[in-house]
């Protein structure tokens, strides 16, 4: 009599085991969980590029500090240091007196990328 019980109760326990497997791979399988997978995929790559590209980008700045320090160029007292010319003419008159035409300094901004940011 006990075998039987044990018996019956370990193949009900196996049934339900394998109901809920089967069951939770169904849900898994379904469109709109396939779709879900894929878009945390690509949001995961694109993350991973990203970090690529800013160390890349980060490497390639390391990269020209040492070559302007190893040819001399950042000792060049005429430029200012981490700024660019950008000459912006002004059309009020139309005349192209070198009054009329100011420069304007631009400074070069680095744009901080939360890597934490949710897309």
């Amino acid at each position: 009599m006990f075998r039987r019980t044990f018996w019956f109760t370990a193949g009900a326990a196996a049934g339900v085991w394998a109901t809920t497997k089967v069951n939770r791979k169904l849900k898994q399988l379904t469109p709109e969980s396939l779709a879900a997978q894929a878009a945390n995929r690509a949001i995961d790559a694109g993350h991973r590029l990203k970090d690529f590209a800013l160390d890349v980008r980060d490497g390639m700045a390391q990269r020209e500090a040492e070559l302007d320090e190893a040819l001399g160029l950042n000792a060049d007292p005429e430029l200012p240091a981490q700024r660019r010319r950008t000459a912006i003419a002004n059309d009020k008159n139309n005349q192209s007196s070198k009054q009329n035409k100011q420069i304007k300094y631009i400074e070069n901004t680095t744009y901080s990328y939360n890597r934490n940011e949710d897309h």
